[in-house]
């Protein structure tokens, strides 16, 4: 039995589906629960309920949500446990990167990070391709569901913003998933999507990073501050990533009582999720790609032990440059 069909089996058996996005959903992760929903109420589940932890500050990702219309439940409104089946998309470790309780066990994982198995009825967990929204074209395609033009728009905007608009590592199957929702999709709304305005926070961020960073070889680590837009860590790194000479870039931040982490890197000796993992895997939930990771750090003591916001940027950000450079075995010339 193929995925897809495994997929549609189980869904045959429930009445009702909660959908877990990460915190701070991205497109990849949004239109993968959008395809999932279609999936379901298209086999016939009644109740299908999308749900996320964290915030969605990213200008392009408010604007996704809001043009496709996509209707999202925070994790404190809804009682996941109380659903017949509950998905991951987009993630696999419950409490990694989720608010969810690391008790609720999902039913169902379709991913593309690499990570531990978690014994789901139907764990799809795919490294070697580029998006999860590609495994779910692939589901659309195989399942003959229908392809309305809101979700081949999601999945086109996905599979661009996830690998094809920065040629990260896309496999030919991003290529191949998007030519076959093009035809379908709505190009002047995905135009608009990326016209989307910054928001003042994001800049400031930016701005920020750009001004702090510390530069060792081709290698950088900058701090966007204290914000609220989480989604301006990962916007700095990509615009970091154009400085001349470099390769690697770590953007760190504290948002609310939480050390957030956005890395990228270029360099096809160094895969940075192991990197990060090796950096700060003791101290909280970190990990992802070869070119693209990120995660959290507990505050902790850090916070206790330090008066003001400014020498607890400068007591976080020591000690998170001084062990990244060391993953990464530069010394301090």
């Amino acid at each position: 039995m193929s995925r897809a069909a495994e997929l549609a089996s189980v869904l045959e058996t429930v009445e009702s589906l909660a959908i877990v996005c990460h915190d701070n959903p991205d497109p990849d992760c949004l239109a993968s629960a959008l395809a999932l929903e279609a999936i379901a109420e298209d086999i016939g589940v009644g109740d299908v309920a999308i749900v996320y932890g964290g915030e969605i500050s990213h200008q392009q990702n408010r604007a996704f949500v809001n043009m496709l219309d996509i209707s999202l439940r925070s994790v404190g409104e809804v009682d996941v446990d109380g659903y017949d089946c509950i998905a991951f998309v987009d993630h696999a470790i419950p409490g990694a990167n989720s608010e969810l309780s690391a008790d609720v066990e999902p039913d169902i994982v379709v991913d593309h990070h690499p990570g531990e198995s978690v014994g789901a009825s139907v764990e799809d967990v795919r490294t070697r391709y580029g998006a999860t929204a590609t495994i779910f074209v692939e589901y659309l395609l195989e399942l003959d569901v229908e392809l309305t033009t809101r979700l081949a728009s999601a999945l086109l905007f996905a599979l661009h913003r996830e690998r094809l608009d920065f040629v990260r590592e896309p496999t030919r199957r991003e290529y191949e998933a998007a030519l076959s929702v093009y035809p379908t999709a709505d190009l002047e709304a995905l135009e608009q999507l990326y016209g989307s305005a910054f928001s003042p926070g994001t800049i400031d961020a930016i701005g920020r990073a750009i001004a702090t960073r510390e530069r060792r070889g081709s290698s950088l680590v900058a701090s966007v501050g204290t914000t609220s837009e989480t989604d301006a860590l990962p916007q700095a790194a990509d615009f970091l990533l154009n400085l001349e000479g470099v390769d690697t870039v770590l953007v760190y931040g504290i948002v609310g009582r939480t050390i957030r982490i956005s890395a990228r890197s270029i360099d096809p000796r160094i895969h940075i999720g192991e990197t990060l993992e090796e950096g700060f895997g003791e101290f909280g939930a970190l990990g992802g790609h070869h070119d693209m990771a990120g995660g959290r750090i507990g505050l902790g003591l850090f916070g206790d032990d330090v008066g003001d916001e400014e020498q607890l940027l400068e007591f976080v950000g020591g000690r998170l440059t001084r062990r990244f450079f060391d993953a990464l075995n530069l010394d301090d010339r």
